[in-house]
């Protein structure tokens, strides 16, 4: 599977974003539907899990915090205070995924954003890389 983050390409990838050594995100296609399926575990700045989302659907979600919506193609997670979207991902393509948009922390309670044109967490960042994952996972931070 091919995975963009922000404008960074990720080629050949199996679907895992790890941040900061920690898989985070796991991302596939229903088998028979093709529809997007993302697993998300989601902390604040000590570690703490705040909620956690498992083939879509909220499995955790700590005081009602926060919303998901999805469709087929996009899989969303939102504060519900304020709306602010803590993650996107599209379908682009069958096995090409979009990390378009995000504002969350590691389980090492740094901040990761992801915009159209990088990804940013700590002191680091990149932005128009094209990657071959080489059949394991996204590496951030």
């Amino acid at each position: 599977m091919d995975v963009e983050v922000g404008s960074n390409l990720y080629r050949n990838s199996d679907g895992t974003i790890e941040i900061e050594g920690v898989p985070q995100i796991q991302v596939t296609q229903h088998p028979s539907t093709g529809a997007l399926l993302l697993n998300f575990a989601l902390f604040d700045t000590t570690g703490r899990l705040l909620a956690k989302v498992v083939d879509s659907t909220m499995m955790f979600n700590e005081r009602r915090a926060y919303d998901l919506t999805k469709t087929a193609k996009r899989v969303a997670v939102k504060e519900t205070a304020s709306g602010k979207i803590l993650l996107q991902f599209d379908l682009k393509a069958p096995n090409v995924v979009v990390f378009s948009k995000g504002e969350f922390h590691s389980m090492k309670g740094h901040l990761l954003e992801v915009s159209a044109k990088e990804w940013k967490i700590d002191k680091q960042k990149k932005s128009g890389l094209t990657h071959d994952a080489k059949g394991g996972a996204v590496l951030i931070g």
